[in-house]
């Protein structure tokens, strides 16, 4: 099997519009991650700015860390993502925890099968994505999410390179975080982008990188008060 033939992506650029969004390869993204020191403030600013309030999604004990979800398409969620200050030394803490400082795009996953074949078929082409591992969590509600993907514990081209998530049988996470608001497109800067472009290119993920000055993933989302750009 081809790696190209699975794993096909391709994003929308800035000035694509919602229904280009809706009908095209953004609907392959599973989610962003949106780091933050502080859960709760930056729910109320995302309130603010676009007119959704960020359903409670619990906490990763083995993590050190609590989220807050806001769907941003039929199987696709932003991950708001905070320290949890009930959890002291947690055994695996994500790689961006330590010294963050303002909120900002750490990350990102794209949906998955396979994952395996898909690790294999990444390493052998020198692209290093992370073991494959299985996660868990419980919502608010007692229900129990599972899932498997790639560790993203070493992010690839700092965070630019997706790693892979396959939830499986469980309900995806955007079917019960709060609606309302949709991708519209996804890009990044780095300043090795043609090295970084190469990478997605043999993964077969079409997303766009320009050179800039520091990593950077752009989304440009929109909601009930309007369009925000994120970085």
């Amino acid at each position: 099997m081809q790696l190209l033939t699975v794993l096909v992506v391709v994003l929308g650029s800035v000035g694509a519009s919602s229904q280009d969004a809706s009908t095209g390869g953004l609907s392959r993204v599973d989610h962003l991650i949106y780091a933050t020191p502080d859960l709760e403030r930056t729910v109320e600013w995302f309130q603010q700015r676009l007119g959704v309030e960020a359903t409670l999604g619990g906490s990763s004990p083995d993590r050190g860390t609590h989220n807050a979800l806001i769907a941003v398409g039929p199987a696709t969620y932003l991950e708001i993502v905070a320290p949890d200050p009930r959890q002291q030394n947690p055994p695996h803490p994500p790689w961006w925890l330590h010294g963050l400082e303002k909120p900002h795009l750490v990350q990102w996953a794209v949906k998955g099968t396979d994952l395996e074949h898909v690790r294999t078929m990444a390493v052998q082409r020198g692209i290093p994505l992370g073991e494959v591992l299985s996660g868990s969590r419980q919502r608010p509600d007692g229900v129990l999410l599972t899932w498997r993907f790639t560790s993203p514990r070493q992010p690839v081209a700092e965070g630019i390179v997706p790693f892979f998530i396959d939830w499986g049988l469980s309900p995806h996470p955007a079917t019960s975080s709060v609606k309302g608001v949709q991708l519209i497109a996804l890009r990044a800067e780095h300043p090795d982008h043609r090295r970084v472009q190469g990478m997605l290119h043999q993964l077969g993920i079409d997303l766009a990188v320009t050179r800039g000055s520091r990593p950077a993933l752009i989304a440009t989302i929109e909601g009930p008060r309007g369009r925000l750009e994120l970085r």
